[in-house]
């Protein structure tokens, strides 16, 4: 299987990024990123595009691929709704669309968020995007496409989130994940785990095209 993947850079990208790289299945990933991050294997290309909205100057390079990883995205903390759904919504699509067109027998598979909004009409801004987002991924016409919603992530292997607010949340969360994942074991996942799961969904397919917090964990 041939995997594109965004957000690399990313905690649930890297953690993704590292299960492919160590999946026997994976035979290549192509990463998008706006910089090289300097990491050699020999199933990985980087390839740098500063504009990740438009993909027409590298598009023929998107072509042959099995599935995609979509693991981009920012905080919503701060940002206006605008802003946010440009970063978000408009950026994934311009991302999708693409790939829709050029690999119509591709697996799509879009990481979100516990307690993202289908109805796309909720009170939470950050929801209320991510279910619009995750809507117009289900319209394309991909052989396939899930959402993951995960909730608390444990990142592993020396992951770390971009975010510096995650980062000391997770410092801090730290010893008490063995606690946690004993009380709640279907409500917290790993990176490992779920880039684990993105990759036998990607090639066994799954029943559901949303996949919540208790799907991710037991599957």
């Amino acid at each position: 299987m041939k995997i594109i993947l965004f957000g690399a850079t990313g905690m649930v990208g890297q953690g993704a990024l590292r299960e492919c790289l160590l999946d026997p299945g994976v035979q290549h990933v192509l990463s998008i990123v706006r910089n090289p991050s300097g990491q050699k294997h020999a199933k990985l290309t980087e390839l740098v595009h500063q504009d990740f909205f438009d993909y027409s100057a590298i598009q023929s390079q998107f072509i042959g691929y099995d599935a995609c990883f979509y693991c981009a995205g920012p905080s919503a903390a701060g940002m206006t709704e605008q802003a946010y759904s440009r970063l978000t919504y408009d950026m994934t699509l311009a991302a999708a669309q693409t790939l829709a067109r050029l690999n119509p027998a591709m697996t799509f598979i879009y990481v979100s968020g516990a307690g993202t909004d289908s109805t796309e009409q909720g009170r939470t801004m950050w929801a209320r995007v991510k279910g619009k987002t995750e809507n117009a991924l289900l319209r394309l016409p991909f052989k396939a496409a899930y959402m993951f919603r995960p909730g608390i992530i444990q990142p592993l292997h020396g992951i770390q989130s971009k975010t510096s607010s995650y980062r000391v949340f997770y410092a801090l969360a730290k010893p008490i994940f063995p606690i946690l994942r004993w009380l709640a074991p279907r409500h917290i996942t790993t990176t490992e785990h779920l880039g684990r799961t993105m990759i036998r969904v990607a090639q066994e397919g799954f029943p559901k095209r949303i996949l919540e917090v208790t799907d991710i964990a037991r599957t």
